[in-house]
């Protein structure tokens, strides 16, 4: 049976790279007692893949996992093992019996939504408030990417679905796909250099939301949470 975890991420762990985390899930499956499935082979290791793996520093309230499952006693009595057997800053929220045929939690994802605070609990600046309107409205929005091989110039604004701005935070909806997947620090860092406004992102803390599956056809896109298309079991 595929099960797909939904969990959150914060206080300390937020500094734990996404390989100590996977190190972490599969001695908590053991401490846990779930009956896991192993890959077969030599070097048989617990059947387990994540979704779009957050950065350091992040806090995440829907992060998603898959795992292959022998047995289980059912829905409630497998988030109850884990949650008593996880440390401060991780917790179960919900697991889902995925259908046979669901793709992986990671091909899945199509977006994600954020919000980007203020670390020191400030507030957003006016002149950056009084921008955003005209700012998300431009025809593009024109950033220079850097990757390993080169600098490149890119339109982000295709890739931003949702965009909201208030004295407190900065939300968005952005494209989370593995073809055009957009890093919210960029929108944010474009909006204040198009307000004429200083930008440190070590000033910034990322809270990761949601992350979304499109269950549309043709070119309608609609969004849903990557749990939404399991049951109960």
């Amino acid at each position: 049976m595929k099960v797909r975890i939904k969990f959150a991420k914060s206080g300390v762990m937020v500094y734990i790279g996404h390989l100590d985390l996977l190190r972490y899930f599969q001695k908590s499956m053991r401490r846990a007692q779930i009956d896991i499935k192993y890959s077969e082979g030599f070097s048989p290791h617990q059947i387990m893949s994540f979704a779009a793996p957050l950065g350091v520093g992040v806090i995440s309230n829907g992060e998603y996992m898959d795992v292959e499952l022998n047995s289980s006693e059912g829905k409630a009595s497998f988030i109850d093992s884990l949650n008593e057997v996880m440390v401060p800053g991780v917790k179960i929220l919900n697991a889902v019996l995925l259908p046979d045929k669901a793709k992986n939690a990671m091909s899945s994802v199509a977006a994600a939504s954020y919000r980007i605070v203020r670390k020191d609990g400030g507030k957003i600046p006016e002149e950056v408030i009084s921008s955003a309107d005209v700012f998300i409205g431009q025809n593009e929005i024109m950033i220079t990417k850097e990757t390993k091989k080169n600098v490149m110039e890119l339109d982000i604004k295709p890739h931003i679905y949702q965009f909201g701005i208030d004295s407190e935070e900065i939300s968005l909806k952005v494209d989370a796909s593995s073809a055009g997947n957009i890093k919210p620090m960029l929108v944010v860092e474009a909006l204040y250099r198009y307000a004429g406004v200083d930008f440190d992102p070590l000033d910034m803390q990322i809270i990761r939301d949601e992350m979304y599956m499109d269950i549309g056809e043709g070119d309608e896109r609609e969004l849903v949470s990557l749990d939404s298309i399991g049951e109960d079991f």
